[in-house]
């Protein structure tokens, strides 16, 4: 959720930032710049929808969803292919996953109302489009990255991809078997700071393939 205050920050105060580096960065399905062919069929947008008027309209009766017995906990969500890849399990197994997400966490009211009110920032109106944004650093090509995971189920890599080709001044990288949780991969914190600082690329995480898109 730290995107919508990165971003945020290039639009605002660019003059006081150093670089950026962005870790799959949430997509908000009302950014005007996506095109409706890149998004229909995308069950996220679907999702975020639902959430979004619940979060909105009728917190109490979210709040009371999120803690019921029969909905899957977050141990099952952590072993669901449909949220996370082979690599995303395989690292849940070692890290103590998404523990302010458990139903224990989620009943104490202060839980719920800073995640419900961080999901509404994210994924509300927000008063730009990243996509329209100037580059703030145009002496130096280095100092601005996004890194994807290409099998990310909860961002998806072909809109970030799209979001990075209307942004050019942003190196993107992709890490070709990553999910989600790419930032806990081995090497990977070491390979963004790299990139970031001394302006290296490694080449195992240029994109496999540039995307092309027909509106």
């Amino acid at each position: 959720m730290g995107s919508y205050a990165t971003w945020s920050c290039l639009k605002y105060i660019p003059h006081r930032l150093a670089g950026v580096a962005l870790v799959a960065p949430v997509i908000n399905y009302q950014w005007p710049s996506l095109p409706e062919t890149l998004i229909k069929e995308d069950y996220r947008r679907k999702l975020m929808r639902w959430a979004m008027w619940l979060a909105k309209y009728s917190p109490t009766l979210l709040h009371w969803w999120v803690t019921q017995k029969w909905l899957p906990s977050t141990s099952v969500i952590e072993r669901n292919p449909r949220f996370f890849n082979k690599r995303d399990i395989d690292i849940l197994k070692i890290i103590p996953g998404f523990p302010m997400l458990t139903k224990e966490k989620l009943k104490e009211q202060d839980v719920f109302d800073t995640l419900r009110h961080d999901w509404m920032v994210a994924f509300g109106k927000w008063e730009f489009d990243p996509t329209e944004l100037s580059n703030p650093f145009p002496q130096n090509s280095t100092l601005a990255h996004i890194w994807q995971g290409f099998e990310d189920k909860v961002v998806p890599s072909q809109i970030q991809r799209f979001i990075s080709e209307k942004l050019p001044w942003i190196r993107y990288h992709e890490v070709p078997d990553g999910g989600h949780l790419i930032i806990h991969y081995s090497g990977l914190c070491e390979a963004i700071l790299r990139a970031l600082l001394l302006g290296e690329e490694n080449v195992s995480y240029r994109p496999r393939l540039s995307s092309t898109f027909v509106f």
